[in-house]
């Protein structure tokens, strides 16, 4: 089972993960409100439904020239603008398929200045049945296309279930993502946070791409995609309870 962006960033800001602020809005005047909490002057509009390449993805409805399913904007005037454009159409991405998946709920998020893209996961290795971090510094991008075309790009960093992350393993991918310094620091206190949410929760993929360094120096995770084990869902019933909110 997989959640919307908002309701995992939700989740992992309650395990002291680094998100930018947002609300999620069902309709222009929610969307509006939305951003009049946020402090600007950027805000995104992002469409949420359950597969990536929003951004470059495509409306049905509206013209072949129309901005796709992520979208900035620089006033809550113009947050509604997109929001009534986006509302109710269909997002057609490389992940949905043709028939596409419509939008009928946005998040607005506060808009961040961004610096560096990075690409930073936790899948469960098939094999060994231990949680990988998988890492590269090429974020934002298709991490498949990455994976085919320059698989030296990728790292996979295996975590022992017995001791959990260990402090230098944390130091390691932050060196694998070429941070140094303060932010190197920041890494390495993000990768037990994301641990710790992965097992709590039975998260099948915790996928953060782009996990970005903003102007100011700060790591942010930027998009969130989680998916979880079916078989663990009956211990959670928030997180089935997410499902039935959507």
């Amino acid at each position: 089972m997989n959640i919307y962006e908002y309701q995992g960033k939700a989740l992992l800001r309650s395990f002291g993960v680094p998100v930018p602020h947002g609300y999620p809005a069902g309709d222009v005047n929610e969307a509006r409100a939305a951003a009049a909490k946020l402090p600007g002057p950027l805000y995104m509009v992002k469409s949420q439904i359950r597969a990536g390449g929003r951004g470059i993805g495509r409306f049905k409805e509206l013209r072949p020239d129309a901005m796709g399913g992520v979208r900035i904007a620089s006033s809550p005037e113009e947050v509604g603008e997109h929001a009534a454009e986006m509302l109710g159409n269909t997002l057609v991405t490389a992940q949905t398929g043709p028939g596409g998946e419509p939008v009928n709920r946005l998040y607005i998020e506060e808009g961040v200045e961004i610096d560096r893209e990075l690409y930073l996961s936790a899948v469960v290795d098939p094999e060994s049945g231990q949680v990988a971090f998988v890492v590269s510094t090429d974020g934002g991008a298709d991490i498949e296309k990455v994976a085919r075309e320059t698989p030296r790009k990728i790292l996979t960093v295996a975590v022992d279930p017995l001791s959990g992350v260990l402090p230098q393993q944390g130091r390691s991918i932050a060196g694998m993502l070429g941070l140094g310094g303060d932010q190197a620091v920041q890494a390495a206190s993000l990768i037990p946070k994301l641990y710790a949410a992965f097992i709590a929760k039975d998260m099948a993929l915790l996928e953060l791409n782009p996990l970005i360094v903003s102007k100011s120096g700060e790591l942010q995770c930027l998009d969130a995609k989680i998916g979880f084990d079916p078989h663990a869902l009956r211990r959670h019933p928030d997180i089935v309870a997410l499902e039935s909110n959507a």
